[in-house]
C-alpha cells in the first residue's frame, strides 16, 4: 500500500517516501490515511500486519465507520514463540538475527498480543492454529472466511 501510494505519487505516498526511504516506521496517522484512501475504492479488503497496537485499532474503527466499512473478523494465527523463531531463523534473512526475532517478539507481545483480547471483547476474533504446514493453515483460514460469509 505504502509503495503504491509513493509510485503513484500520491500526496500521502509523498509524504510517506523519505520516511520509508530512511527505514523508519510510517508514524499511525499517515497510515490511517494511507488506509482510509484505499478501502474507500473497494468492495471488500483483508488487512495484513494492521493494526498492530491499540492506538492503530482505535483509530482504525472509527475510520472505518466515517467509510461506511466494517470489520468482520480478525484472523489470529496462533504460534508458540519457539516455533516463530525457529522459522524465522530459517528464511535466512540478514535481519534475522537471534537478536532482533527476540526484540520482534517482545515488541508483538507489548504492542500488538493485546489487540487479541481488545478484539475478542468485540466478538472479531477468529483463531488459526499457525503451527501446522501451510496447505493446512490455508485449510484453517478458508473455514474461518466460509463461517464469516455464512447467513446468519
Amino acid at each position: 500500500m505504502f509503495r503504491g501510494a509513493v509510485a503513484r505519487q500520491t500526496e500521502l505516498g509523498r509524504q510517506v517516501e523519505p520516511i520509508m526511504a530512511s527505514g523508519a516506521l510510517v508514524p499511525d496517522d499517515l497510515t490511517i490515511a494511507l488506509i482510509r484512501e484505499a478501502l474507500s475504492e473497494l468492495d471488500g479488503f483483508v488487512l495484513d500486519g494492521f493494526p498492530r497496537t491499540l492506538p492503530q485499532a482505535e483509530a482504525l474503527e472509527p475510520m472505518l465507520a466515517e467509510i461506511g466499512r466494517e470489520l468482520d473478523a480478525v484472523l489470529v494465527l496462533e504460534v508458540p514463540d519457539e516455533v516463530a523463531r525457529e522459522r524465522m531463523l530459517g528464511r535466512a534473512r540478514a535481519d534475522d538475527t537471534p537478536e532482533a526475532i527476540d526484540t520482534r517478539l517482545a515488541a508483538y507481545h507489548r504492542e500488538t498480543a493485546p489487540l487479541v483480547e481488545w478484539y475478542r471483547a468485540r466478538d472479531k476474533v477468529a483463531p488459526i492454529d499457525g503451527t501446522p504446514p501451510v496447505d493446512e493453515v490455508w485449510k484453517q483460514i478458508q473455514a474461518a472466511l466460509a463461517r464469516i460469509e455464512a447467513p446468519a
